[in-house]
């Protein structure tokens, strides 16, 4: 049996290993999916230990989406533009780092019925996630990316590195936090890459956005996918917009990593069962 694994620092509850081992199981793979808390001074062991025989690849959470890509023997062309990896692929004894995330939200914004091509979006937060998000946009064909966040550094390295590694050409625009409703008003697509909402956190019960700022028609997608509905969503239902959770993202993630380990397509409905059972969460 060939073991996958996860690792990040520190690692609470993931629903990962409840959702790849259930597909798994549907793919006759044998192979279990084990969650790895690594402190910093053991990561480059662990990805070592990636090459053994025994390995079959690796998914990387925070904090080390990052930290991983010096270790790697190469990097796919997609996950050096995002900056992140969050898959490692074993190739002809050499370790490939991939970025799933941007396939997964796309994905997962394209099933809801969201083309984003020339559309103005508005990502708030620049935590680290909008960057797979803002690449995704961009190579779909949006015509203009605005994004917010509250601290001015991060967001000036976030729009630069944007502009520098966009695979189409697309307006960025940097927002400071405080006119992110101006910007709301303009955009087609609104995108939350902040924690504001996430459960059992001091914001589970706020919104990054005030609801008034969101209208009839207007795509609001939330990366926060525990709870289901977030209080942005509620809010953007209750609007007359279109709520798309994170919860599918989380899915079409792991569904693209399994076909770079496999060459196979895992089955969706299977996973996504899996992750609202480990999530304690119900449709």
């Amino acid at each position: 049996m060939q073991t996958v694994s996860i690792i990040g620092y520190p690692l609470g509850h993931s629903a990962s290993p409840a959702i790849h081992n259930a597909a798994y199981e549907a793919m006759s793979l044998d192979a279990r999916y084990e969650a790895w808390s690594v402190p910093l001074e053991e990561l480059a062991g662990a990805i070592e230990r990636l090459r053994g025989p025994g390995m079959l690849g690796m998914n990387v959470t925070v904090p080390y989406k990052q930290a991983v890509m010096p270790l790697l023997d190469e990097i796919d062309a997609a996950a050096r533009a995002i900056g992140a990896v969050n898959t490692i692929v074993k190739r002809e004894g050499r370790l490939v780092g991939h970025n799933t995330d941007a396939y997964g939200f796309m994905r997962s914004l394209r099933e809801a019925g969201c083309d984003p091509a020339g559309m103005d979006a508005l990502v708030l937060g620049v935590g680290g996630s909008e960057r797979a998000v803002a690449y995704a946009l961009a190579e779909a064909g949006a015509r203009r990316i605005a994004l917010a966040g509250r601290n001015p550094q991060r967001l000036e390295a976030a729009a630069v590195h944007l502009r520098n590694t966009a695979p189409r050409p697309v307006g960025v625009l940097q927002v400071p936090w405080e006119a992110a409703g101006d910007a709301a008003l303009e955009a087609g697509l609104i995108v939350n890459c902040t924690p504001v909402g996430m459960k059992h956190t001091p914001e589970e019960t706020a919104s990054p956005l005030d609801a008034s700022l969101l209208r009839p028609g207007v795509w609001v997608y939330d990366l926060v996918y525990n709870p289901l509905e977030t209080v942005l969503l509620r809010q953007a239902r209750e609007a007359g917009a279109r709520p798309v959770r994170g919860l599918e993202m989380l899915v079409y993630q792991a569904i693209a990593a399994i076909e770079l380990w496999t060459g196979r397509e895992a089955p969706f409905d299977i996973m996504l069962s899996a992750a609202l059972r480990a999530l304690g969460l119900e449709e």
